[in-house]
């Protein structure tokens, strides 16, 4: 018995932290946007979400932007299987406030949904090691697809697959 209690608490630290999986429902959290006012990813509920973990900084982060934007455009009014329209919600991990704002602006990030994860707490929630790392979460509030599978053409198929 001592040791099953030795081995569950070795893998407790691992168990805490293992990023979510394919077919989970999503964290929940509340944020601050760039107005100061709170998001919460219940917010969006019903809908399907890209869940974007981003900052200014992050060069790659900036290079997939047109391609986030661009399937925002094409998608946001579209009828899914299990859900109502396409949204993004930004996660940024940026140090400061104004390069995020600054960085919103420059590459016309034109959706609603930018937050600021300031004390990286739902970045360690999802267990994001490096960036930038989406997660693609279905109407039922399930992820459905996540990592390199989200970034430039795979964005793309992977919402086609959740189109009516």
């Amino acid at each position: 018995m001592k040791n099953i209690v030795l081995l569950l608490v070795g893998f407790l630290p691992f168990l805490m932290f293992a990023q979510p999986k394919n077919g989970m429902r999503a964290i929940g959290f509340t944020l601050l946007n760039p107005e100061g006012e709170m998001v919460a990813l219940d917010d969006y509920k019903g809908k399907v979400i890209l869940l974007d973990f981003w900052a200014s900084w992050c060069g790659p982060c900036r290079k997939e932007n047109p391609n986030i934007v661009e399937a925002y455009e094409k998608y946001k009014n579209s009828k899914f299987t299990d859900g109502k329209g396409f949204v993004v919600l930004s996660v940024s991990l940026d140090r400061e406030e104004q390069p995020w704002k600054d960085a919103i602006v420059k590459d016309k990030l034109n959706w609603e949904g930018h937050v600021w994860d300031k004390s990286k707490e739902i970045t360690r929630k999802y267990n994001v090691r490096s960036i930038p790392h989406s997660f693609l979460i279905d109407g039922d509030g399930k992820i459905v697809a996540q990592g390199d599978a989200l970034r430039g053409i795979g964005l793309h198929v992977e919402i086609e697959k959740l189109i009516k």
